[in-house]
């Protein structure tokens, strides 16, 4: 009787184990997306402070999202759009946007959402300051 007990116990573990592994790889993904976020945002904050003196110069403002970005990603798969949303002067609003294309570790999450890639988007609006407007 006590081996059934001792197999009944081994059997239990192996099923919660696996329950308690998928959850843990899942937390440890959203927080690598998290960490990865974050840093984007940041890169397009630094890339928003440029545009806002230089609302014209598309490549660097490129540049500076891609050259400031700190973080796990491949800059090289980042994708920047700057958009001017009123006038390129000074009072006028600039959009930079960066799209990045974050790897998922966990097998069974990319079966569940359809791709083991989900797009991480950063967006940042910021006030034109130079040059003025005539």
């Amino acid at each position: 009787m006590q081996n059934l007990e001792k197999g009944q116990s081994l059997t239990e573990m192996a099923m919660s184990m696996v329950f308690m592994l998928l959850l843990l790889v899942g937390i440890v993904d959203f927080g690598r997306a998290f960490f990865t976020y974050m840093a984007l945002r940041d890169a397009v904050q630094e890339g928003a402070i440029y545009a806002s003196l230089h609302p014209t110069n598309t490549a660097g403002i490129e540049s500076r999202v891609k050259g400031i970005a700190d973080g796990p990603m491949d800059m090289s798969q980042v994708t920047v759009t700057p958009q001017v949303l009123d006038f390129p002067c000074a009072g006028g609003r600039i959009r930079v946007s960066a799209t990045y294309q974050f790897q998922i570790a966990m097998p069974f999450l990319g079966a569940i959402i359809g791709s083991q890639d989900f797009p991480l988007t950063a967006s940042i609006i910021d006030n034109i300051l130079l040059p003025p407007c005539p």
